[in-house]
């Protein structure tokens, strides 16, 4: 029979010594990573980020489980870029794969999670979960907290009394969770900027060095057009155009 998410989580947290609440919090791929510790013992913890934030750190976190699972020969496709969207259901299909994997091959030594990942607490991550819906809210779809019997909100508005500040912090929680996302967001689009804008400059030191001794890369001008094409909405300011007076730096 295939494990609940309540069954899995019960497991992991108890395997892990971690606290997560929700299945998509595995989408980091630190979890999967100390898993598959838990059988060999030999997965490079030291370049696991247990912490991780950013979708570049998660990918990192999950190219370890890859170079695992090449060099145990174990032939399961890892759906990378669908766990790394943090998505309940591609992350309890493949935890319940990896829970499989784990009942037939862990040989029943105890598991010090703590020490392998060297004392680091293993934070649960902020995922976006969707906001309240006025027909009820379930700890599920908040990832805090537990449902509340018969909370159902008004169509006028929040319902009066103590469930108020309840769904008040759980908003709260929200805007906290939509804001981190947006910050790992904004520290991506930096993180990809920067590789672009070293690219566009070894292209042009490179082209202005085969100018010079009289020769041509058509393939260094076809890389450097697309680095400078762009789309409607997104143009080169023209250097000439003139700045408005009431805008300040």
């Amino acid at each position: 029979m295939t494990a609940s998410r309540t069954d899995l989580l019960a497991w992991l947290n108890d395997l892990l010594q971690i606290n997560y609440t929700k299945v998509e919090q595995c989408g980091t791929g630190g979890a999967y990573c100390q898993i598959m510790d838990s059988i060999y013992g030999d997965v490079p913890m030291s370049r696991v980020k247990m912490t991780a934030k950013h979708e570049y750190e998660y990918v990192a976190n999950f190219k370890v489980l890859q170079n695992v699972f090449k060099a145990k020969k174990i032939d399961k496709p890892i759906p990378v870029e669908k766990l790394v969207k943090c998505k309940m259901q591609d992350n309890l299909e493949f935890l319940q794969w990896m829970k499989k994997f784990w009942d037939a091959n862990y040989g029943g030594d105890v598991y010090d999670a703590v020490a392998r990942r060297k004392g680091l607490p293993m934070e649960a991550p902020a995922t976006v979960a969707p906001l309240p819906s006025s027909r009820g809210t379930s700890s599920a779809a908040l990832g805090v907290g537990g449902a509340r019997a018969g909370g159902r909100t008004p169509v006028g508005g929040l319902r009066s009394g103590s469930a108020q500040p309840e769904v008040v912090q759980q908003l709260q929680s929200q805007v906290k969770e939509l804001t981190a996302h947006l910050e790992g967001l904004e520290k991506e689009r930096d993180f990809y900027f920067e590789k672009l804008r070293d690219i566009e400059i070894l292209v042009q030191q490179q082209l202005e060095v085969l100018e010079n001794d009289g020769k041509d890369d058509v393939t260094l001008k076809e890389i450097q057009k697309i680095l400078y094409m762009t789309e409607e909405g997104f143009e080169v300011p023209d250097p000439g155009a003139t700045v408005d007076e009431e805008e300040t730096f």
